[in-house]
């Protein structure tokens, strides 16, 4: 026990009413991405004629960094964390607009920005934001009919949306929509609605084939393996899928991850298959469901709205990209530079994540009179308490 229940510090509070078993989940998946830089990453640096463990050193960075950012995060009150992410959204917002300018090209894509000599990529500190704010806006929509918080929230992500595509990241640009629609769908629309938007999401699917070469390329790669596309990366994930049966081949014996360029980062998944085998990586999945539902639930148990819509929006939003990310590796559907998050390398990423983690043990946090309560309302009620 770190607190007495006795003890009104703010840590004290913070721990007592914290969900540990949410909490402690994230610290395993954590350190599950941690063990699997020191087996994916080396054989990648030396292949590019870095030191070896330059991207183990630099991952454990990223996680000594991204702890205390999800821990302070999560002392937020609702208040706190609705303000802390509306300053984060219009910050990296103009960023993102920003880097159509001042941006770093990568494979004719301008997608991360220079500050203060780090890269930094404002789409994955926009999408939590977004979530948050998008919850705060549908929430007083729903509580008050005169206040026009479904219209601001379109409207925010028509902005986003826009840069991303200028961009472009059709990845990032499909997690911000849908992000919305979650939004729309638990804010209660008629199933007419639902059925009229993923048609038109269809239709800008169809619409990216058409106007972006390079997604094109991918599409047609993916349908068509032996038409002449580069399939090397995923053919080599795949390869590592199955060489490792249940077991895996043992730390640092994997064959195929040593041919894979991004073992450590998109395809970090199909190494831990090779290294750990099927049965490990049936645990990892089950870590992220866990940390879903368990999300979810807590979620149910907020007497504020805009905390139950806030909480469940970034839940659903880290299913989506896990689910992203595992489909690729999988060969389920075409390429997408998509990280599984706080497993896969990469600074920006690891940190947004973090601080959407926080943000979503905040909002999942339980004040002393809902302890005992049962039987809330649901998303869809009108009886609800207003966001603090």
């Amino acid at each position: 026990m770190m607190f007495s229940r006795a003890e009104k510090t703010p840590l004290a509070e913070w721990w007592w009413s914290i969900d540990r078993e949410l909490l402690g989940a994230l610290v395993l998946l954590l350190a599950c991405g941690m063990v699997l830089s020191f087996g994916a990453s080396p054989p990648v640096a030396e292949r590019i004629g870095l030191n070896e463990w330059y991207f183990v050193l630099r991952h454990g960075l990223f996680v000594l960094l991204a702890i205390p950012v999800m821990l302070a995060t999560s002392l937020l009150s609702h208040r706190q964390a609705r303000f802390a992410a509306l300053g984060v959204l219009i910050v990296m917002t103009l960023l993102l607009w920003a880097t159509l300018r001042f941006g770093t090209e990568v494979k004719g894509a301008r997608r991360w920005i220079t500050i203060a000599g780090q890269s930094v990529q404002p789409s994955e500190f926009v999408k939590p934001a977004f979530a948050v704010i998008g919850a705060w806006l549908f929430s007083e929509f729903m509580i008050h009919r005169n206040v026009p918080g479904r219209t601001l929230a379109t409207i925010i992500m028509l902005a986003i949306v826009s840069g991303l595509l200028l961009q472009p990241d059709i990845g990032q640009t499909a997690l911000v929509f849908a992000t919305w629609a979650v939004l729309l769908f638990l804010s209660g629309i008629s199933w007419w609605i639902i059925f009229g938007l993923a048609g038109a999401a269809g239709g800008l699917l169809f619409g990216a084939y058409l106007f972006f070469p390079h997604f094109a390329r991918r599409i047609d790669t993916f349908i068509n393996p032996d038409g002449g596309g580069n399939t090397y990366q995923i053919d080599r994930a795949l390869q590592s899928l199955l060489e490792g049966g249940w077991f895996g081949r043992g730390p640092g014996e994997s064959i195929a991850k040593k041919l894979i360029p991004d073992a450590h980062a998109d395809y970090v998944f199909s190494a831990a298959a090779g290294e750990f085998g099927i049965l490990f990586c049936m645990g990892l999945v089950g870590v992220i469901a866990f940390i879903v539902i368990r999300a979810m639930i807590a979620a149910q148990r907020q007497t504020s709205l805009f905390a139950r819509l806030a909480a469940s929006t970034i839940a659903i939003q880290f299913a989506m990209q896990s689910g992203i990310n595992l489909a690729v590796n999988l060969n389920l559907i075409p390429p997408k530079g998509m990280t599984l998050p706080f497993v896969s390398y990469g600074g920006t990423s690891m940190i947004a994540v973090a601080f959407a983690m926080g943000l979503m043990l905040a909002f999942t946090r339980t004040k002393p009179e809902e302890r005992m309560a049962t039987g809330l309302p649901s998303y869809r009620s009108a009886v609800v308490a207003p966001a603090e």
